[in-house]
């Protein structure tokens, strides 16, 4: 396949990712070549990505394609992509709710949202799950202003808030329809609140759940376990056979050590996350405030607000979220918020690199879905 000698893209940092943003329509239409394109754009497959934009790490080798909305009740469809560093795959089976951080402004600077004169609140269809945000921002005299003083840990410095808001999903909080499940001997809950993920308590599988994200990956045996764990984890919430998918998502809980509701491991899916992804604490979060699941004897919630801080290797992340009893009786989320932040680090061409010398990629999971 070959594509686009250069594509005009806009390297942005959104929450504690950092991906290339492009137009859908700066991209190839079909699918496949548009995937081949994103790995010579990224540098993949390459553990050091030295050829590409990416940063040699999953959290860095991420794609947001943005386009103008058709549904009625959105703004622009965000596709995101992750792009496998060490080989040639692009998976469109997850949402990102950091890069999602940056879809609003990305918007606005390429013209698809006009913008207000103090802040802009733009409505975000997440084409992977069909899932909607809405996310404002401030835009003083009509221009995205990424300077301010909202601070999230994994990030230095500080910068302008982007507020995110999920309304309540379609789907189910419960997918496997049970507050807990046991899984190769060990209680799990399974939760969506816009990301797939498995609520495991650390020492269950022999750990404390404080480790250093190095460590929990060098550790062979706990690799095994979880692995085992996430298979039968998404055919019990109806994912199907995730041997080569990113999703779910495992989440080690602990007893909080630095005044949160609770200490988190996530894992993505091999990778151990130096922080945690936007979607996957809104999971841990809703997880959290449901009686008798996995997490709710070890978190300490101020029972008078929404608020769930959320610990992790690097920091904490602050979530809104509250429930509500469903018809059938089990939970639902009412609603989930959470600040972040984004910056714009450039604007302007990337030049993939040849087609000649990159490998095609296997597409068993490209396209919409």
């Amino acid at each position: 396949m070959t594509g686009p000698a250069e594509v005009r893209c806009m390297l942005m940092r959104g929450g504690t990712s950092k991906g290339a943003y492009f137009l859908a329509e700066d991209l190839p239409a079909d699918p496949a070549a548009r995937d081949e394109l994103l790995l010579r754009v990224m540098g993949s497959p390459d553990e050091r990505q030295i050829d590409g934009l990416g940063g040699a790490h999953p959290l860095t080798s991420k794609v947001a394609v943005v386009s103008p909305s058709a549904d009625p009740d959105a703004d622009v469809d965000y596709l995101f992509l992750q792009v496998v560093v060490d080989r040639p795959e692009v998976s469109d089976r997850q949402n990102c709710g950091n890069i999602l951080a940056g879809i609003g402004p990305f918007a606005v600077e390429r013209g698809l949202v006009p913008a207000g004169e103090k802040e802009t609140s733009v409505r975000i269809r997440m084409v992977n799950s069909g899932d909607r945000a809405t996310a404002t921002f401030p835009t003083p005299d009509g221009r995205v202003d990424y300077a301010g003083d909202a601070e999230i840990s994994g990030v230095p410095g500080t910068a302008a808030p982007v507020v995110i808001e999920f309304p309540p999903g379609e789907g189910k909080l419960l997918p496997t329809g049970k507050v807990r499940d046991v899984i190769d001997g060990v209680p799990v809950t399974c939760v969506d609140n816009g990301m797939p993920t498995v609520l495991i308590e650390a020492t269950s599988l022999g750990v404390t759940g404080y480790e250093a994200p190095k460590d929990l990956e060098e550790d062979l045996a706990l690799a095994d376990r979880l692995r085992a764990i996430r298979l039968e984890a998404g055919r019990l919430m109806g994912l199907g056979d995730v041997s080569d998918t990113t999703v779910p998502k495992l989440t080690l809980l602990a007893r909080p050590r630095d005044g949160g509701a609770v200490t988190t491991r996530t894992f993505i899916p091999v990778r151990c996350h130096t922080s945690i992804g936007v979607l996957g604490a809104a999971g841990v979060a809703a997880g959290l405030r449901i009686e008798g699941g996995v997490g709710a004897d070890l978190a300490e919630l101020d029972g008078g607000g929404d608020r769930v801080r959320v610990e992790h290797p690097t920091g904490f992340m602050d979530i809104e979220s509250s429930l509500i009893k469903g018809s059938d009786g089990l939970p639902v989320a009412r609603r989930t918020a959470v600040v972040r932040t984004a910056r714009k680090i450039f604007d302007g061409t990337v030049f993939p690199r040849s087609a000649e010398t990159a490998p095609i990629p296997p597409h068993p999971h490209g396209g919409q879905r």
